[in-house]
């Protein structure tokens, strides 16, 4: 004879745990950082050395020794590391570079950041590197070989290479300018660029010494 067995209990359902989310209110806070920059320079000449000094603040005090601050360059791809260096007592640091490649571009510091600290940024400037150039300036009026004609308000320098059109910025005495080439010239041995009238009161430059070049 056939008897039906006896169903079992069915077994209490475990219930599923699910992760969660929300922050555990034990976990500590990354600060808000700073970075202070306290002494640089933006207009330098290549192959010598210059230094960058400042200060890395989280929540507004100075931050603990050890922390890694970069100087970095924008380039063509992207950012690029200069120096690194780790901050001292009360979270100061200095980075000290040799620029090489001449040229003007844009120079930031950066702290990455780390478990108890976010991450910043601060930008200082666009860096220009230079190299010294024998120059000289003319004035007067006539045609300029570049086209056009030169007048006593004329922005630009005369070259005997450079293409015409080109940018060239110039530093002399503390004064920065940006001037094309314009003209041909000059034809004294040893000299590279003519200062037009304008850029050359735009320097406050005299009449043949070096100045500064970024090309």
């Amino acid at each position: 004879m056939y008897a039906p067995a006896t169903p079992l209990p069915a077994a209490p359902l475990v219930p599923v745990g699910i992760a969660s989310t929300a922050p555990n209110p034990t976990d500590p806070v990354p600060l808000h950082t700073e970075l202070k920059a306290h002494r640089f320079e933006l207009n330098v000449l290549a192959s010598q050395r210059t230094n960058v000094t400042g200060a890395l603040l989280e929540g507004r005090r100075p931050a603990g020794a050890g922390q890694l601050v970069a100087l970095q360059a924008l380039g063509r791809r992207g950012w690029w590391t200069l120096a690194r260096a780790h901050t001292g007592a009360r979270g100061r640091f200095r980075l000290s570079y040799v620029p090489r490649r001449l040229g003007s571009r844009w120079l930031r510091l950066r702290f990455a950041g780390g478990s108890t600290a976010l991450g910043t940024r601060r930008r200082l400037g666009k860096l220009n590197v230079y190299r010294l150039a024998e120059a000289s300036w003319y004035g007067g009026g006539g045609s300029l070989a570049c086209g056009g004609s030169l007048t006593s308000s004329t922005m630009g320098v005369a070259n005997k290479t450079l293409p015409c059109g080109t940018l060239v910025t110039l530093h002399y005495d503390g004064r920065t300018v940006r001037v094309p080439v314009v003209d041909r010239g000059p034809y004294v041995a040893g000299r590279e660029f003519d200062l037009t009238e304008a850029t050359k009161d735009a320097l406050g430059f005299g009449g043949v010494g070096e100045v500064w070049s970024t090309s």
